[in-house]
């Protein structure tokens, strides 16, 4: 099976170094020239647009940073939809059901199958080929592009209505940028009183306040102070976003995510867009006036 596979970002490109790994025939694009050329060299063919791609290869994997990139893409002029040989859309992309659904039923038309599979486990899943795959789609469609999601994670069958693993993926997203929140809060708190944040986040990972924030991003990029976990506030402040305008849409009870939306709002303004999601304990420690870890040594 050749796979076309476009967009080569922090995500992306591990991802598709993967398939390649895998010795999957792929065919890649990406508006980054500097990527394209770094893909290729480790095996991947170049394509010099969305088009070209789809008209190169029947199964089509997508990494990309928001829904109107991946509408873009998907089912806009020279997107996919227009592709010679294309039979199957699979979006990695974190969209919403809502724009899933849209470019499900436009597909459709042309019949193209949309394969919704958005992906939790960030960059360190992503190059380990550890990474939590969320599929939405018919069921054969998903059993006959499963060993290609194996190459870069565990897929996980959602069911066969369009967008439903967007739903899966925007839960667990909102419980990650709560987590986050939370222990940069207590950790910040515990600064604060005196304590000692490495022996803080060694006490919560071996007790019952362990998250996946302490025994990851803490340790990773936190209390090393690099900042450098691979995701952009941004991406989070996207991501929040679209949890409570599907929320909102079903009816259900939205506090909790509508403050945690407010702190994230709030690093996206005070760090930046493009800063590391990781930085959304700085607010807190300029509240506070401390530093949470120590910088790396020379």
């Amino acid at each position: 099976m050749r796979i076309g596979f476009i967009g080569l970002g922090n995500m992306g490109f591990p991802m598709a170094r993967r398939l390649i790994g895998d010795n999957r025939d792929v065919v890649a694009f990406d508006t980054n020239s500097a990527a394209l050329e770094r893909i290729v060299a480790l095996g991947a063919r170049a394509a010099s647009s969305v088009r070209e791609v789809a008209d190169r290869a029947e199964t089509i994997m997508v990494s990309l940073p928001t829904p109107a990139a991946s509408l873009e893409v998907s089912i806009g002029a020279a997107g996919v939809i227009e592709g010679s040989r294309v039979k199957r859309y699979i979006d990695l992309s974190t969209i919403g059901s809502q724009t899933a659904v849209l470019i499900h039923d436009a597909l459709a038309e042309r019949s193209i199958a949309a394969i919704d599979s958005p992906v939790s486990g960030g960059v360190g899943g992503a190059e380990k080929g550890a990474l939590a795959v969320m599929v939405s789609c018919p069921r054969n469609e998903f059993e006959s592009i499963r060993t290609v999601l194996e190459a870069i994670g565990r897929p996980f069958y959602v069911g066969d209505k369009p967008g439903s693993a967007q739903t899966m993926k925007l839960a667990n997203n909102i419980l990650a940028a709560n987590v986050l929140v939370a222990t940069a809060e207590v950790v910040v708190m515990g600064v604060k009183a005196g304590l000692d944040p490495d022996v803080m986040i060694e006490v919560l990972n071996a007790g019952s306040g362990a998250t996946s924030a302490s025994r990851d991003k803490f340790p990773r990029a936190i209390l090393p102070r690099t900042f450098d976990y691979g995701f952009a506030t941004g991406l989070m402040v996207k991501d929040v976003r679209l949890y409570l305008k599907e929320a909102k849409t079903l009816g259900v009870p939205v506090e909790l995510a509508e403050m945690v939306g407010k702190l994230w709002e709030f690093t996206a303004t005070d760090q930046g867009s493009d800063s590391d999601f990781t930085s959304v304990i700085k607010p807190f420690e300029k509240a506070a006036g401390v530093i949470v870890g120590r910088p790396p040594s020379n």
